[in-house]
Formats: structure tokens, C-alpha cells, sequence
């Protein structure tokens, strides 16, 4: 039996970009998460000077991610034409 030359099969069935935002999502909840465990601990800061420290833990660990981890060690590009 021959297969069916009408019948279109996609070849992939999840769009690419979703897996990079599901990426992002998981990545700044981590550092979200892990940046305020870091922070609380210090109590003898302002909170002006603690929410800096924060956003600053954010930016760091999500670069880290993208440039350290998944740059050099993974070797994926960030952004890669798939057309």
C-alpha cells in the first residue's frame, strides 16, 4: 500500500517560539524565587537599597542563564533562523 499523497502531515506540530517563552517564564520565576530568599536575608538593609539588590539578582541570574549557561555551555543560540 502506497501512502496517500494528499494528505499534509506538519512538521512540526508545536509552534518554536512558545518553547523559547515557556524557557523565559521558567527562568525568571527561578530567579524571581531564588533572588527574594537571597535579599530577605539581608534585614539590616533599607528596603530602597534591598530592592535594588533585588532586580539586580533578576538580571544577574537571568543573564547568566542566557549568556553563561545556555551561550557556552550549552551551545544554543539565542536567536537561530528555522525557516
Amino acid at each position: 500500500m502506497g501512502a496517500n499523497p494528499y494528505i499534509h502531515i506538519p512538521k512540526e506540530s508545536w509552534p518554536n517560539w512558545t518553547w523559547y517563552a515557556i524557557e523565559c517564564i521558567i527562568v525568571l520565576a527561578i530567579s524571581l524565587v531564588i533572588s527574594s530568599q537571597i535579599t530577605d536575608s539581608f534585614v539590616e538593609l533599607d528596603p530602597e537599597v534591598q530592592n535594588y539588590m533585588f532586580m539586580g539578582l533578576v538580571g544577574v541570574f537571568f543573564l547568566v542563564w542566557y549568556i553563561g549557561i545556555r551561550g557556552m555551555i550549552l551551545k544554543k543560540k539565542i536567536l537561530r533562523n528555522k525557516y
